[in-house]
């Protein structure tokens, strides 16, 4: 997940590609295996992006939107509960009821959340925030995507400065089970 562009273009870009993971979810059985790769790519897709919105999106929403503060705590509170999907869903089995149960409530809280950056927090910021400034946002992003975890943490810390202290350790154990299970991998 690297798209280039600003850090408004790079996030939106993330969007659609886990849209795409949800429709392509969508059309396999519940007997399909490749279902639980696709949500296995889904997790690894959003725990990155929430990741990288958390260390940089959110403190600029903070420094230079007005009542960025509060927008900036809604968004992780919504990272909060999807975590906690993704936690439960990593559990689940794609023939299991539950796991359909849990894409499809990840599915509408994600869905939410995107119409809400998309329609409200992204429209602000780029009101408030110097282009230089979300241009170099959309590198920092891009580059903390590279560490982050890859798998759900729903009791690491999501502000700073914890969160840019833990999250590339954390990333890094992630990838090596990644590796060593073959879990991500796209054939």
């Amino acid at each position: 997940m690297g798209h280039g562009g600003n850090v408004i273009q790079e996030l939106t870009a993330d969007h659609r590609e886990v849209d795409e993971l949800f429709a392509q979810i969508e059309t396999h059985t519940a007997a399909d295996s490749r279902r639980r790769e696709l949500a296995d790519q889904l997790t690894i897709e959003l725990v990155r992006h929430s990741v990288a919105e958390e260390e940089h999106l959110y403190p600029a929403v903070r420094r230079y939107v007005d009542g960025g503060d509060d927008l900036a705590d809604k968004e992780i509170a919504d990272h909060s509960e999807v975590e906690r999907l993704l936690k439960d869903l990593e559990s689940c089995e794609p023939g299991d009821a539950q796991f359909d149960i849990l894409i499809g409530q990840l599915k509408s809280s994600v869905t939410e959340h995107v119409r809400d950056e998309e329609d409200r927090l992204f429209r602000l910021l780029a009101g408030a925030c110097p282009p230089e400034a979300l241009g170099e946002l959309g590198e920092k992003v891009r580059q903390a995507k590279e560490t982050a975890p890859t798998r759900p943490h729903p009791a690491a810390p999501d502000t700073p400065p914890l969160n840019k202290l833990l999250a590339p350790g954390t990333g890094m154990v992630d990838r090596v089970r990644d590796m060593l299970t073959g879990r991500g991998k796209q054939d």
